[in-house]
């Protein structure tokens, strides 16, 4: 019961950091609904992300893709090795990423459109 307990913990603390963002950043929430917005900023070229978004995508596409560089079904352990690399580093590119875009999002937002006149 003690085990069960400490897990039941872990994971409170885990969700509540998780909802009110590490570090005082921004939540998770914040940050998923920020991806679309990044995605179309990049897309304008309004935002400078995307060599980032395009490392991330096939990092993506490498995690859900049955073509493995090390396969699971022979190696095991050791097959798994990589997508678990890969979604870590994905997960940090996320997280790192979507804060640099918010940041960006609040400072353009205090930017008053106009000419410099010179």
């Amino acid at each position: 019961m003690g085990k069960t307990l400490q897990r039941s913990a872990a994971l409170t603390a885990l969700a509540r950091a998780l909802m009110a963002g590490a570090r005082g950043g921004p939540s998770l929430g914040k940050r998923l609904a920020a991806l679309p917005r990044m995605v179309r900023a990049t897309a304008r070229g309004e935002y400078d992300g995307g060599l980032r978004l395009a490392l991330m995508t096939a990092a993506a596409a490498y995690v859900v893709s049955p073509v493995d560089l090390l396969p699971e079904l022979p190696l095991g352990l050791f097959g798994l090795a990589d997508d678990a690399v890969m979604v870590t580093w994905l997960a940090g590119s996320v997280l790192s990423e979507t804060e640099r875009f918010l940041e960006w999002e609040a400072r353009r937002s205090s930017v008053v459109p106009g000419q410099v006149i010179g």
